[in-house]
């Protein structure tokens, strides 16, 4: 199978006419690498998506497939593989016929196209559907179809635009799981753009996320949901906790900072990130990285709050504290503490330094 191939976009530029979709994007996506751009609508992540496939010119910048510039080149001389929302199959094809296409019209001989097709039928499990239609063939069926033809070709680059779209939700988080193992299997580098947080966090090695035509931040799946380096991307992804605070202190990777009417909280930061002590910040952190604790012992940080609100929703508890009498925060608790809890009762949180992070307001 394909080993993918190294896919560099540098300061890449798209107008529409005076709007500017896409504003000097730099990402650089490593061979065997799964991508998932994810934005609201109107970010430029699908616009970026079509620039990379050729469907659009890009206006300045640059984009290198294994360090050969492809930006001026038409799609089909990119020979990238492309999987979209509403599958594409051809209805008067069964599912061998329809994954043998690329191969046809690009000449290959009978016999390595029944050797290729079999051995793709084999790595989605549609070993004993080949001679059905689309229309035959369940939602999954159809999405694992498209996927082989897609890749049948040994593509170095496969794009994939909002995959799962058009499947429930039960079935969506099926295929998240099985895309990737197949993505994994192959080592195809990979981009898809969605809108779907939860898959994007499933299936990549990196998220980007994008926000009016810009890159907010790169990296892994754990470190954007734990380690937001924006507001706007602390408050895209899930739900966060916010709260004013001043740097009072800085040791290399650590900060102490004021919040809570002047508490010292200790937070791990980013070596080299340009924070100075004076700054005022935000201090973030997950609702499920705060816990309701009997003593302050264990624990780097601790405040104490009151109990506002507690929210039953199935396998969570939401309880939204008061610190200081002004200051909200939702905590995530499991159910099976529901009963130790009251309205109005004065309560112990505890955190650690790496469960939390300070962001530019």
């Amino acid at each position: 199978m394909t080993m993918g191939a190294n896919l560099l976009l540098s300061n890449v530029t798209k107008f529409y006419k005076d709007f500017k979709a896409v504003d000097d994007v730099c990402i650089n996506i490593n061979k065997g690498e799964f991508l998932t751009i994810l934005g609201p609508s109107g970010s430029g992540k699908t616009s970026l998506l079509k620039l990379i496939a050729g469907f659009e010119k890009i206006n300045s910048g640059e984009i290198l497939l294994n360090e050969n510039s492809i930006e001026t080149k038409k799609p089909y001389e990119r020979n990238i593989g492309m999987l979209f929302q509403n599958y594409a199959l051809f209805p008067h094809m069964n599912v061998f016929e329809n994954i043998a296409y690329p191969l046809k019209i690009r000449k290959y001989s009978k016999a390595d196209i029944k050797n290729k097709v079999t051995e793709l039928l084999k790595l989605v499990d549609l070993e004993n559907v080949e001679e059905r239609y689309p229309k035959q063939l369940s939602g999954g069926q159809q999405q694992r179809v498209a996927l082989a033809r897609a890749i049948v070709f040994n593509p170095p680059l496969l794009l994939l635009d909002e995959p799962l779209g058009a499947l429930d939700k039960n079935l969506r988080q099926k295929m998240q799981l099985e895309i990737k193992h197949i993505q994994q299997k192959v080592g195809i580098t990979t981009i898809s753009v969605t809108h779907d947080q939860e898959e994007a966090l499933t299936m990549s090695d990196k998220v980007c996320i994008m926000n009016k035509g810009k890159v907010e931040q790169i990296d892994s799946p754990e470190r954007i949901y734990q380690r937001p380096k924006t507001r706007f991307v602390a408050e895209f992804i899930g739900e966060i906790n916010m709260v004013d605070c001043k740097i009072i202190e800085i040791d290399e990777e650590v900060a102490y900072v004021k919040a809570f009417n002047d508490r010292e909280i200790k937070v791990i930061i980013d070596h080299d990130n340009g924070l100075e002590v004076g700054q005022d910040m935000l201090l973030v952190f997950r609702p499920e990285n705060i816990a309701i604790i009997k003593s302050a012992e264990e624990w780097e940080n601790t405040t104490k709050a009151t109990i506002k609100e507690i929210i039953f929703v199935g396998d969570t508890l939401k309880v939204k504290v008061l610190i200081n009498d002004i200051t909200e925060v939702m905590i995530k608790a499991s159910p099976s503490i529901k009963d130790t809890l009251s309205i109005g009762k004065n309560i112990l949180l505890g955190w650690d330094s790496n469960n939390c992070s300070i962001i530019k307001d």
